[in-house]
């Protein structure tokens, strides 16, 4: 078991010895050997879809596919498509048979990423396939058996999505039967040297190689960072560290870090809600942009949002090149 677990987490990257990533690891490897419907909670960037590749790794499914979708990626058309697939000739331009991720799944796992962005209709979709294990591909009269199992994820509170009607109970019931909550990094700091290292090494060899050291006021600064992006962040901010600083070792200034409490300077009594939440975008947008070197999806990515969301921001906002 010692064995298969050190395997499986130097192929997922999972990296940490705080208690909180041990226990979720445990969590991860017992439920692996089920064909429990398994919901996994944490903020942005803290690694739910690298735990989901661990369960899948472990699991008697591991020799077969896990196959994802993001729910927040795509409107409820085209996730019918996405999930059942269609039958020829099932509306205007379907020229052959799709098959869809249920039927790739088959015998593996189906990863729900942002489940909570799936709309009512979906979701009610979704439930009658989970209980029956049967469907209808669109524009098809012909039942589809499937043996799937279900891992999902999301950074919302689904509680409150439930509470609030936003989120099927019995959906949120059936997805629940095991529940592991991944910790922002903030709550495990103790790992904040190990994970640096870690990406540091990575960023280091496609660099060609380099002695590059992260320095201890450097160190410093990350241990008293919040990091809002968690693990995301952590390995954004190494990369541009790599990239930007000297050959010789990573300083404060490297890091697109802004110190343990950032304070927005341009907040002004005498402004509207709606200017000042204008101006923080607006603002958030250039920073991102800066720390990406004006790569537009590698700051849409940092911010969790779309690119062409992002470029209508800019847009907006009148936002030159950065």
């Amino acid at each position: 078991m010692d064995n298969l677990r050190n395997q499986l987490l130097v192929k997922y990257q999972i990296i940490g010895e705080s208690e909180s990533i041990r226990k979720v690891i445990v969590d991860a490897l017992k439920v692996a050997n089920s064909k429990a419907s398994t919901l996994i909670l944490g903020e942005s960037g803290t690694g739910k879809e690298l735990l989901a590749r661990l369960i899948h790794g472990a699991s008697p499914r591991r020799d077969r596919s896990m196959i994802m979708l993001n729910c927040a990626a795509l409107p409820e058309s085209l996730m019918e498509d996405e999930l059942f697939g269609h039958e020829k000739g099932a509306y205007t331009g379907a020229m052959n048979r799709k098959i869809g991720k249920f039927e790739l799944a088959d015998k593996g796992i189906l990863f729900f990423d942002e489940i909570g962005e799936m709309s009512p209709g979906m979701q009610a979709k979704l439930l009658r396939v989970m209980q029956e294990e049967v469907f209808y591909r669109i524009g098809g009269n012909q039942p589809v058996s499937v043996d799937v199992r279900i891992i999902s994820a999301t950074n919302k509170n689904i509680i409150k999505e439930v509470a609030k009607g936003r989120f099927r109970k019995d959906l949120f019931y059936r997805m629940n039967v095991v529940q592991i909550q991944m910790p922002p990094l903030r709550e495990r700091k103790e790992d904040i040297p190990l994970l640096a290292e870690y990406f540091l090494d990575i960023y280091k060899q496609e660099m060609g190689g380099t002695d590059l050291a992260i320095s201890k006021k450097a160190m410093e600064n990350m241990l008293q960072y919040d990091w809002p992006g968690n693990v995301r962040e952590l390995k954004n901010a190494m990369e541009r560290a790599v990239v930007m600083g000297n050959i010789r070792e990573i300083l404060p200034e490297d890091l697109p870090i802004f110190g343990p409490r950032t304070v927005y300077q341009d907040l002004q009594v005498g402004l509207t809600l709606n200017e000042a939440i204008n101006r923080f975008k607006k603002k958030f947008i250039i920073e991102n942009l800066r720390h990406t070197g004006g790569n537009r999806s590698k700051a849409a990515k940092k911010m969790n949002i779309q690119r062409t969301y992002l470029s209508r921001l800019i847009s907006k906002y009148n936002i030159r090149d950065t």
